[in-house]
């Protein structure tokens, strides 16, 4: 492989992760918290096609940045009270939101169905360590939502192991009760989680749109929030381990399309796959009763938590 080509599929491999990482972190934090958020795909469709329409329309990004983190915001808070105030079953509200935000991006983004922007986040360099071989052109010359998860990452390791506010977390999903008799709001700690889990879908979305691509079509994340809900038990729970499977992901899904230009008798469909398939062998691997090892699933995730049943 020459060092060019090399350089383009590590590079193209870390957008394609950081399109799935921002909605697999806000999925780790929401599941510590308690609850588990089916949905993504659909949030990350209302996020992906809301910033689009900014960008269309405005032509400003950073005014498109925000709506799409006020539009995950907004689905955070309608999870949160289906599932924290109404107690409704994780599930079964995950796949409404997954519907609701499916059919509404595709109602409200016909406008800008196959319009070109020509607006999105453009890579520039990072001074010197651009400059490292291979690494460098690869890795640091990127745009503001890659650079933004490298800070993202190393924060939620800290924050969720290093912190006070981390420890609250892991208790909110492994016995909200005892956090409840110690004078912690249960209830308002999940909604904030929720709302922090759905906003950074959002941002996945818009990865998809205003940094990958420059373009909008119905349904165009393609199954990533189904990867993202994958890699949070893929990782254990651990953003870090999650970067790992993303990545894998991403290098999956850029050398299947660089193979169909080599090898065109298999049919496109068969490399589209791919990173599907190796996302279930690795689950199977990862989670699978075999292994004799305890899941380290929170103890709370799925289960509505009521005061009157402490």
């Amino acid at each position: 492989m020459s060092t060019t080509l090399l350089i383009s599929v590590i590079s193209v491999a870390i957008i394609y992760a950081v399109s799935v990482l921002y909605a697999t972190i806000g999925e780790i934090f929401s599941q510590r918290a308690g609850i588990m958020n089916l949905g993504l795909e659909g949030i990350m469709l209302m996020g992906a096609v809301s910033g689009y329409l900014v960008a269309v329309y405005k032509q400003n990004l950073i005014l498109a940045m925000l709506v799409v983190i006020l539009v995950g915001c907004i689905l955070g808070l309608i999870f949160a009270f289906l599932t924290v105030t109404l107690q409704s079953d994780q599930t079964v509200a995950g796949m409404a939101m997954l519907t609701f935000g499916t059919g509404l991006s595709g109602f409200i983004g016909k406008s800008v169905s196959g319009v070109n922007a020509n607006l999105k986040f453009e890579p520039f360099d990072i001074p010197i360590l651009s400059k490292i071989p291979i690494i460098g052109p690869s890795v640091f010359h990127q745009d503001i939502l890659v650079y933004a998860m490298y800070l993202i990452i190393p924060l939620s390791m800290i924050y969720i192991y290093k912190t006070r506010y981390g420890m609250i977390l892991r208790a909110l999903g492994e016995n909200p009760a005892a956090l409840d008799s110690a004078g912690y709001n249960v209830f308002a700690l999940r909604y904030a989680y929720i709302i922090f889990g759905c906003a950074m879908t959002a941002v996945s979305g818009a990865c998809v749109t205003l940094s990958y691509t420059n373009f909008w079509s119905d349904g165009m994340t393609s199954g990533k929030g189904w990867i993202a809900v994958a890699l949070v038990v893929f990782s254990s729970w651990n953003p870090l381990i999650a970067v790992f499977g993303a990545l894998l992901f991403g290098a999956i899904s850029i050398i299947g399309i660089d193979i169909q230009m080599y090898v065109s008798t298999i049919p496109s469909q068969f490399f589209s796959a791919l990173p599907y398939v190796a996302t279930i062998i690795a689950l199977i691997f990862t989670t699978g009763n075999f292994r004799k090892k305890r899941s380290s699933a929170p103890e709370a995730l799925c289960i509505p938590y009521d005061r009157e049943e402490r």
